[in-house]
């Protein structure tokens, strides 16, 4: 018979991640719902968010895009050509490197991306006073 091995994590512990997930939840729920309501897809939305909020420009690269989020670089490819289609991006090859594509925010991904984000914002200030990472005291060590 195997035996869990027991927790360094107070129960404490356990209540302030249990809160900190549900909180987390209930952010990406806001969040489906908003990008739906504006016509696009949860992941359309953060395609185009993290175009935008790529450090230094306004262009991405596709493994940029599938490193940020946290996708396979083909479903990533197949995202944006949904996105091209509805007219929020389009690929450009890169002036530096012909085998390299970057992804451009067009006139209406950039209406789209800053209506959603101005409701992300305000729905984080309205949680500025919940939501908080957890402080958990310990690190989880088991001695096997």
């Amino acid at each position: 018979m195997h035996q869990t091995p027991p927790s360094s994590l107070s129960k404490q512990d356990f209540e302030a991640l249990s809160t900190f997930r549900y909180q987390l939840r209930k952010f990406l729920r806001f969040s489906e719902d908003a990008a739906q309501s504006e016509g696009v897809t949860p992941q359309q939305y953060l395609l185009l968010l993290h175009v935008k909020g790529t450090p230094g420009r306004d262009w991405a690269s596709v493994g940029e895009l599938a490193e940020r989020l946290q996708s396979q670089h083909h479903s990533v490819v197949a995202l944006i050509s949904r996105c091209e289609k509805l007219a929020l991006v389009e690929r450009r090859n890169s002036e530096i490197d012909r085998r390299q594509v970057n992804i451009h925010l067009l006139p209406a991904g950039e209406r789209c991306l800053a209506k959603l984000a101005e409701l992300h914002h305000a729905e984080l200030n309205t949680l500025s006073d919940i939501f908080r990472v957890p402080n958990i005291n310990t690190f989880n060590t088991f001695n096997i």
